[in-house]
């Protein structure tokens, strides 16, 4: 008998090693084609312009083609359920920002467990937002926004890139500290809601500073404060809106995911082509350019963040309001 245990401890030794191998293998191997990424938001948004960078360093990389597939609508869940109901095989990958979270919380029910349903990679960078307006707009700083829209309440609006969307979220955060009343005014992008804040279709947009950035440069809106806690290198003269409004902070991140059952052995190769990526000089470069400081993680850290971003945002998603069907 007890010959008979020792031989079945070790067959079930040698098959651990030969999966162990395999799955060493599998992952020398990958990829062997082409990869598709699905990136969840329009192009030229910010999720968009990470996910290009980070993906186009990983394909030179690996010397294969990662090949980019914006899947935008309904807050990014059209893409994510795509990605979803992919094989995992390692060979489609998602992008989206910290949106990913906050739709279980709007939507009465996903098509797929926002918790479950996926494995996050690592994320890719964090986002700052700046809160700017339309020149016509008589203020210059966040103390005489909050006064303006207290002696005109439900008459400025904001663009966004939907009910839902990080501007929205950020924005009604904002006005809920505040106390003001400011009207939401739904595109369907960032940069869109950018466009129509310098066009003067609305008066306010906060949102990504790289989805703001050509009217910043171009002088057609005016930047009054940035989202984060901490003014931000790029605009150190540019004051946070917590200076004005105590606790506010409202900062989010654009991460990469798997569909769930994709081998970790592969995960990890992902998570280390990407951990070389955004720290490469020509991507940090690119991305600080545009006010987007790379950020990596293990995929047990990205797993916590997760977790902890879930419970933040249904706080967050009560204040806006946002329901979807």
């Amino acid at each position: 008998m007890q010959a008979i245990r020792a031989l079945m401890v070790t067959a079930g030794v040698a098959g651990m090693a030969v999966c162990a191998g395999s799955a060493w293998a599998q992952a020398q191997a990958y990829p062997s084609r082409s990869v598709r990424v699905v990136i969840v938001f329009p192009p030229a948004g910010a999720t968009d312009i990470v996910g290009r960078v980070a993906y186009q360093k990983v394909g030179e990389q690996l010397g294969q083609q990662f090949i980019i597939d914006n899947r935008p609508g309904a807050g990014g869940t059209i893409g994510a359920n795509i990605v979803a109901k992919s094989p995992p095989d390692g060979y489609t990958v998602m992008v989206y920002s910290a949106t990913f979270v906050a739709t279980a919380h709007m939507y009465k029910k996903l098509p797929y467990d926002v918790l479950k349903d996926f494995i996050g990679i690592t994320p890719l960078a964090r986002l700052v937002s700046v809160l700017a307006v339309h020149p016509s707009l008589p203020v210059r700083n966040v103390k005489e926004f909050i006064a303006l829209a207290k002696s005109r309440p439900g008459e400025i609006t904001y663009g966004t890139a939907g009910v839902g969307a990080l501007q929205h979220l950020a924005a009604s955060l904002f006005g809920n500290m505040a106390g003001i009343n400011i009207v939401h005014v739904p595109y369907k992008g960032g940069s869109l809601a950018s466009v129509a804040t310098a066009a003067g279709e609305v008066q306010m947009v906060l949102t990504p500073v790289s989805e703001v950035l050509p009217q910043l440069t171009a002088n057609r809106v005016r930047p009054i404060a940035v989202s984060s806690e901490k003014r931000i290198s790029q605009y150190p003269n540019l004051p946070t809106i917590a200076e004005s409004l105590p606790g506010y902070e409202f900062v989010s991140w654009m991460g990469t995911f798997v569909p769930a059952g994709t081998p970790m052995a592969i995960v990890d190769r992902l998570n280390a082509e990407l951990k070389k990526a955004v720290a490469d000089p020509s991507v940090v470069s690119n991305l600080s350019a545009q006010s987007l400081d790379p950020m990596y993680q293990t995929p047990a850290e990205f797993a916590k963040l997760i977790r902890d971003e879930y419970v933040k945002y249904e706080r967050i998603v009560k204040i806006s309001g946002a329901r979807l069907d």
